[in-house]
């Protein structure tokens, strides 16, 4: 046989396989349970007292992220060399000095009554009592330049959302809010049921808190009325259409929160300054209502899960990098409002360009071992094929979960979707995808604990993730934005 003919077969042959396998498989055994669990136990203990963004205990914590950032491989790629993108968030909140006058009765703010959201509001008028009236019959009233009081209702309010007893005053107010305002109400008086009697003490807390946002990136107050709340006890205050005499003021201030980030530099001359983006976020709720006699919510599968992740994810790629170059962004104040996600996708650290797709995690430690959900991966909500079939071929190759896809769809109740950091990303036209394990009974509450991780499902998530960012940080075509992506909401 010509010896030029089988040193082209053998030229051609190592091409093929070369190009076959033209990166190494990922080094899952670099992630260990082990790790995820002592991680887990440190970052969602009561030290950090819930981890609340913009108190001392989100920067007591942020510290402890970046030093085990920095023992998992990962270099400083925040402000100025260091772990940290600071930001300023905002707080809007009605103040004490706010006052309600309902017929001769003087009402004493968070006691009698409750704001729903911060709004500076100066009114005197009547009010019009509409007693059980839906918000088609309202049309009926004379409401204009009044103010609406009405029995709260459960009718046509989908009852399967997660927290439903806190929620439900924000769903009365969504069901009433456009047609009173379309109607010309100065304000609405809601009045208890009893669903909504059992939601006052949790969302008096929240209330008080007032509303949230991202400095430079705030968005206007939504309400252009006030929406106040009484007890159904205290229904006669408004039976008889009194006066009404209503002054709300709020202030603004603002105090810092963090980004934490990091990364590991890819091994490619070219492609090592492109990143794949490893998302999570390390806030959670603080301190709060008692719950089975705890009020520190520790937040473990909320978002610590997804951090440990990353921390067990960084040092399999510090054993062994990719081609492109892996940014972890631990995320600040998401329980606020998405607030560091929405900083970052609008300052990111690296140029946005580079950032070739966001994997998100957020709630990847319980329910069945078999099950999780790919958010993202549907669409409307898919905007990224390539992206997407990454994340499947991943999970074929080994988790093998099945899909929870409803979670997905817009028509779930939970818009779960929209609830995470890889939104604000998506929003600006980057590949994204959330990885979770979704909802349970446990969530937002102090019962959020290390002790109630499921540590098999948060190995087999944590595979998921890293097998997936793998694929994206090898593979030689970057995933593609889907043209025309838009989303519902």
């Amino acid at each position: 046989m010509n010896k030029n003919y089988v040193f082209s077969l053998l030229s051609f042959l190592l091409f093929s396989i070369g190009n076959a396998q033209s990166y190494k498989n990922p080094l899952v055994s670099a992630i260990k349970e082990t790790d995820l669990r002592k991680d887990m136990y440190e970052l969602a203990a009561d030290q950090f007292w819930g981890r609340e963004a913009g108190t001392l205990d989100e920067l007591k914590v942020s510290m402890w992220l970046a030093d085990k950032a920095k023992e998992a491989g990962m270099k400083p790629a925040g402000d100025n060399g260091t772990f940290f993108q600071f930001f300023e968030m905002y707080r809007h909140q009605v103040t004490p000095q706010s006052t309600l006058k309902i017929g001769d009765q003087n009402l004493k703010l968070w006691k009698d009554f409750l704001v729903a959201e911060p709004v500076n509001s100066t009114l005197d008028g009547d009010i019009v009592y509409a007693g059980n009236a839906e918000p088609e019959d309202l049309s009926k009233l004379n409401i204009r330049g009044k103010v609406l009081a009405v029995n709260a209702s459960d009718k046509n309010i989908d009852k399967e959302m997660t927290l439903f007893v806190r929620r439900y005053p924000g769903f009365v107010r969504t069901k009433y809010y456009n047609k009173a305002s379309e109607l010309g109400a100065k304000g609405i008086i809601f009045i208890t049921d009893d669903i909504s009697d059992k939601s006052w003490v949790e969302v008096l807390p929240q209330m008080t808190r007032g509303s949230y946002g991202v400095e430079g990136l705030r968005e206007k107050i939504t309400s252009n009325i006030p929406v106040l709340w009484i007890k159904r006890e205290n229904a006669n205050w408004v039976k008889n259409n009194p006066k009404i005499s209503l002054n709300l003021m709020t202030e603004t201030y603002k105090y810092p929160s963090v980004n934490i980030i990091g990364k590991i530099e890819g091994t490619d001359p070219v492609l090592k300054n492109e990143y794949v983006l490893l998302s999570g976020h390390q806030d959670h709720d603080g301190i709060r209502h008692p719950v089975k006699n705890d009020t520190i919510y520790n937040g473990a599968d909320d978002n610590a899960s997804t951090c440990v992740a990353m921390l067990a994810m960084a040092r399999a790629y510090k054993k062994q990098p990719s081609k492109r170059s892996i940014l972890f962004v631990f995320h600040g104040a998401e329980e606020r409002g998405l607030l560091g996600s929405r900083w970052h996708a609008a300052h990111p650290v690296v140029p946005k360009e580079s950032i070739v797709a966001v994997l998100n995690g957020d709630m990847i430690g319980r329910n069945d071992n078999n099950e999780a959900a790919l958010l993202g991966g549907n669409a409307p909500h898919k905007n990224s094929e390539e992206l997407v079939k990454m994340a499947e071929d991943a999970n074929n190759e080994s988790t093998k979960f099945k899909y929870l896809k409803d979670w997905d769809s817009p028509q779930h109740a939970e818009y779960f979707y929209f609830r995470s950091d890889h939104l604000p990303y998506a929003k600006v036209g980057i590949p994204a995808i959330f990885f979770t394990s979704v909802l349970h009974d446990q969530y937002h509450t102090p019962q959020d604990e290390s002790e109630n991780i499921n540590y098999k499902k948060l190995y087999k998530m944590t595979e998921w993730m890293y097998r997936t960012s793998w694929k994206v940080a090898n593979e030689a075509e970057r995933p593609k934005v889907i043209s025309n992506f838009t989303l519902e909401r």
